[in-house]
């Protein structure tokens, strides 16, 4: 096991591996831009390094900084938690050039499933269901985009194989809007990822948005550890995540489980992973693997009773995994709320000053979060202040702990939205289960404040 871990992210999560850490014994190095210097987790860090201003592109994602930061407090690797550069194989190449371990897949990896493209290729090769579009990437060609288009049927969505987070992707409802959604895509996703290569894909109606957590070591053991449901989303980012996915047969999930523990073993891949797919008329379809932790991992820890970050830490240490698949057993549900510091009607963010902080507690009631009072959250970065995460042996029961858990919260100096996850758990539809990833914007749209 390492001595000492540098945890290059902030936030909760930055807050969540240091935890990890402290189980396993192990030395947390915290690495902060001048934004982050109160932070909860720089006051309980072993040790603490700033490496740059506000400015994410002058700190968080700084490589030689952070390398440096390593490398005078001599940490054994680096952790990149989610966001930043936990998915950039330049960064995980360089943290391994420069002696130190790099908790999360190998830079191939990394390579091949961050780039849309390549993923999907290996995905069809593994036998993995993907969503019908193009082979690869898109050429300039004006004839084949056509073509390819109307064999597909239309509505098609261009994404970029360089994207993520819900950005650069554009649907195409007529072959009059083609071409030019073509162009407009591919500029942007080379302005915003450095990679302006797009692809095609049959538009979905209405498909559910269910992932499959895995863990893999480096000595060809994998396990699947149950799916999520994501599919209460704006503009889409994921707002509210569950496990397990209300509503679908057992039988289809394990098949489609089993199917990416073959891909990481075929690919050869380490640490945690997540297969993203879209669920339509009981078919799935692969959309991309995010090589990483996930923000929503609370929810498929407290369902498996498996620690997800102290199971990366292991694993990149060179542990074989502690457990088998067998081993999985699901145990009740789990719902997390991401709490972010913006309007809940505007959605404009809401930096500030935190007056009051106030978090629930009681039975099945988990809060990440690395705020606390007089606390001010900076303007800089990502609007997510923390997460309320719930357990209970049924979805209702987990629905009833989410209402009362919502009602204990209270946060004052800044606006969140509380308010909007308050009135989605009691929603008749989200109550059911089996919204689709279209279900919360229609809703907001005819929401009346």
């Amino acid at each position: 096991m390492f001595k000492k871990i540098l945890i290059a992210n902030r936030g909760e999560i930055a807050l969540r591996i240091q935890r990890a850490c402290r189980e396993l014994g192990v030395k947390a190095v915290m690495v902060y831009s001048e934004a982050d210097r109160d932070a909860k987790y720089i006051k309980l860090a072993d040790e603490s390094v700033c490496i740059g201003p506000a400015p994410s592109a002058q700190s968080y994602l700084n490589m030689p900084a952070i390398i440096s930061a390593a490398e005078v407090t001599d940490a054994e690797a680096i952790h990149p938690g989610y966001g930043f550069l936990s998915e950039n194989a330049d960064f995980a190449e360089r943290v391994e050039k420069s002696g130190f371990k790099f908790i999360g897949p190998t830079p191939d990896s990394i390579r091949i499933m961050g780039d849309k493209v390549s993923a999907k290729q290996t995905m069809i090769k593994a036998g993995v269901p993907c969503v019908p579009g193009s082979e690869g990437a898109l050429p300039d060609d004006a004839a084949f985009i056509k073509r390819t288009a109307k064999q597909i049927g239309y509505p098609v969505i261009i994404k970029a194989a360089g994207g993520g987070g819900g950005r650069g992707m554009r649907v195409v409802h007529t072959e009059a809007a083609l071409l030019h959604a073509v162009q407009t895509t591919k500029a942007e996703a080379g302005a915003a990822f450095g990679n302006p290569e797009v692809y095609m894909e049959k538009f979905l109606q209405n498909p559910r948005h269910i992932e499959i957590q895995i863990m893999a070591d480096q000595h060809k053991n994998a396990v699947w550890l149950g799916e999520r449901d994501c599919s209460m989303q704006r503009r889409h980012q994921k707002v509210i995540e569950e496990a397990p996915a209300p509503g679908i047969p057992r039988k289809l999930i394990e098949r489609i489980g089993e199917r990416c523990v073959a891909a990481v073993k075929k690919i050869g891949y380490r640490g945690a992973g997540t297969f993203e797919f879209l669920y339509e008329n009981g078919e799935f379809y692969f959309i991309e693997m995010n090589t990483r932790v996930q923000v929503e991992h609370p929810v498929t820890e407290w369902i498996t009773g498996v620690d997800i970050v102290r199971t990366q830490i292991m694993v990149a240490a060179g542990e074989k995994l502690p457990f088998v698949q067998r081993d999985i057993q699901l145990k009740g549900h789990s719902i997390e709320c991401r709490i972010n510091a913006e309007d809940p009607y505007k959605f404009t963010p809401s930096p500030g000053r935190i007056t009051t902080w106030h978090t629930p507690g009681g039975p099945g009631v988990r809060v990440d979060s690395h705020i606390y009072a007089n606390y001010f959250v900076p303007p800089n970065y990502d609007s997510m202040i923390g997460k309320i995460i719930v357990h209970g042996d049924t979805r209702e029961q987990a629905l009833s702990r989410m209402r009362t858990a919502l009602a204990e919260t209270v946060v004052e100096g800044i606006n969140t939205n509380i308010a909007l996850h308050r009135e989605l758990m009691v929603d008749a539809k989200f109550m059911d289960g089996g919204t689709n990833i279209h279900y919360l914007e229609e809703w907001l749209s005819k929401r009346v404040r």
